[in-house]
C-alpha cells in the first residue's frame, strides 16, 4: 500500500475485528453501543457482561450474546454513524447537510478547503475523506476546546493525524492563511464578516458555501454576498430527510425525520476584477425598508430603493 494511499486515511478498516479498534454493538431493539475492543476487558450491561475475547477475531456481522442472552450484532462503525455519536462540545453539520455540502460544493480528491467553524470535527471527517491524502483541508477553529475535541474525533476515526489536515486556532478574518483555495465552507454566526477576507483567497471558479441555521442569518449572507459583486448570484436550499416504515401492508412515513437543521447558501468566485452581471429587477415590497440594515445589493438602484422604502411605510 502507498505511504499516501487514500484508503489509509480513509477511516475504513476490513478483516477479522481487531483489538484496539472500535465497534458498535446493536441490540434488537436498535440501541447502539460504541465499544473499544481491548482483550480480557468485559462490557457489562442490565443482562449480564459480553467479553471483548468474544469479538476479537470474529467478522464483521457477527452476533454475540451477554451472559444473560442479549443478542448483539457487531460491526464497525460506518462514518455517519460515527458523526452523530461521537463526543462533542459543538453542535456539528449532521451527514444529510454534509453530503449535500460534498456534492453541491464538488469537493473532489485533491482539493484545496478552507473549513471555518470546525467545531466538533463532524464535517472535517467528511471533507477529509472526500479530499483525500493528496488534498489539503485548512480548518479554522475560534475556540482552543473545541478544536481539541475535533482533533481527538478525527484522530480516532481515521487511526492518527491525517496528512492532509490542518487546524488553526483563531478569527478566521484574521489569521486566514495567504494560500489559494479551491472550497471554502463556513459554519459560523456571522459568515458575511468573512467574505472579503475568503474572497481573496478563493480561486476563480471556486465554491463558497455557507451553513446557516436561521432565515436572518440567510438572508444577510445572500445579500452580503450580491452586494460583494465577486461572486454569482446566491442560492440557498435547507435538506429534509424522511425515513418510511414498511412491513407487509403497514406502509407510512417513520418516526425518524430529520427535518430544519440548517441552510446552504453557495456561490462560485468570478475572476479577478470582473463584477456579476446586474439583475435588473426591482426588490420585493419592503425587502430594503427602513427597517433594514444590512447591505444593499448592486442591483438594486436607489429610485428602487426609495421606492421601496416608500411603500413600506405607507403599508406601515
Amino acid at each position: 500500500m502507498s505511504e499516501l494511499d487514500p484508503a489509509a486515511f480513509a477511516g475504513v478498516r476490513t478483516g477479522v475485528l481487531q483489538a484496539g479498534e472500535w465497534v458498535s454493538l446493536t441490540d434488537p431493539k436498535g440501541h447502539r453501543k460504541s465499544l473499544l475492543l481491548e482483550p480480557g476487558k468485559t462490557f457489562h450491561t442490565t443482562r449480564g457482561g459480553l467479553a471483548h475475547d468474544d469479538v476479537i477475531g470474529q467478522p464483521e456481522g457477527v452476533v454475540v450474546s451477554t451472559v444473560g442472552g442479549l443478542d448483539y450484532m457487531v460491526f464497525r462503525p460506518l462514518l455517519n454513524e460515527f458523526i452523530v455519536s461521537m463526543p462533542r462540545k459543538a453542535a456539528i453539520i449532521y451527514p444529510k447537510d454534509a453530503a449535500q455540502i460534498l456534492m453541491r460544493a464538488d469537493v473532489f480528491p485533491g482539493a484545496r478547503v478552507l473549513e471555518a467553524g470546525v467545531g466538533s470535527g463532524g464535517l472535517s471527517l467528511a471533507l477529509l475523506r472526500a479530499i483525500g491524502p493528496t488534498g489539503r483541508l485548512h480548518s479554522y477553529e475560534r475556540r482552543s476546546e473545541f478544536a481539541e475535541v475535533a482533533i481527538a474525533n478525527v484522530d480516532q476515526f481515521v487511526g492518527g493525524r491525517h496528512p492532509a489536515w490542518t487546524i488553526t486556532i483563531g478569527d478566521l478574518a484574521e489569521v486566514i492563511a495567504d494560500e489559494p483555495v479551491d472550497r471554502a465552507i463556513l459554519d459560523m454566526l456571522a459568515p458575511w464578516d468573512c467574505l472579503a477576507a475568503v474572497a481573496d483567497v478563493l480561486v476563480p471558479g471556486g465554491i463558497l458555501c455557507c451553513y446557516v441555521a436561521t432565515t436572518t442569518q440567510m438572508g444577510r449572507v445572500m445579500d452580503t454576498v450580491r452586494a460583494h459583486g465577486g461572486f454569482t448570484e446566491p442560492k440557498a436550499s435547507e435538506v429534509s430527510v424522511r425515513d418510511w416504515h414498511a412491513e407487509g401492508l403497514a406502509i407510512r412515513p417513520g418516526h425518524g425525520t430529520t427535518a430544519h437543521t440548517g441552510f446552504l447558501v453557495l456561490t462560485r468566485r468570478l475572476a479577478p476584477g470582473v463584477e456579476a452581471p446586474m439583475r435588473k429587477r426591482r426588490p420585493a415590497p419592503g425587502a430594503y425598508g427602513a427597517d433594514y440594515v444590512g447591505p444593499v445589493p448592486r442591483n438594486v438602484r436607489a429610485e428602487h430603493l426609495q421606492a421601496s422604502r416608500q411603500r413600506a411605510e405607507e403599508a406601515g
